[in-house]
């Protein structure tokens, strides 16, 4: 295992590495609010994300599970002792409800049985795919917006 994974799963080496590599989750405020064995939880701040209505801005809802999701990915690769890239290659997203607060983007974690078969392929394969969901909680207590993405892994 790498000596740099402690730190990267760490929810402020991650937040550290998703500022560096990927220059707008500063511009959005992203924070790093949970990193565990279950879930990954990003939050973002309202007024650097807001549109012209004072909510939400629907790029910015689409962009923080996005994230959620590709983060999640990145830390499982790294748990794994892997040094690899995660791409996207095919994303959805349903908007249900503006959000007129904190954004927070939660994507629970594959089961261990999915994670193992797809860190299995991508030994063997040096590319391995992952379909992850993850949802935008809303003001009301249901997802405001639910996400799914096809992401792509390669060491």
């Amino acid at each position: 295992m790498s000596n740099l994974v402690p730190e990267s799963m760490s929810t402020r080496g991650l937040e550290a590495f998703l500022h560096e590599k990927i220059p707008l989750t500063k511009a959005m405020g992203l924070h790093v609010a949970e990193s565990n064995a279950r879930r990954l939880v990003l939050e973002a701040p309202l007024d650097k994300n807001v549109n012209h209505l004072g909510t939400a801005f629907g790029g910015s809802l689409h962009a923080l599970p996005t994230l959620a999701c590709y983060a999640a990915l990145w830390t499982l690769l790294r748990e794994a002792g892997l040094d690899g890239h995660v791409v996207i290659k095919r994303s959805a997203a349903s908007y249900r409800s503006p959000v007129t607060g904190t954004l927070r983007a939660i994507c629970v974690r594959p089961p261990a049985a999915l994670v193992k078969e797809f860190i299995a392929d991508l030994r063997r394969h040096k590319k391995a795919r992952m379909e992850l969901t993850a949802i935008v909680e809303g003001t009301n207590g249901k997802p405001a917006v639910e996400f799914s993405g096809s992401f792509v892994a390669v060491v």
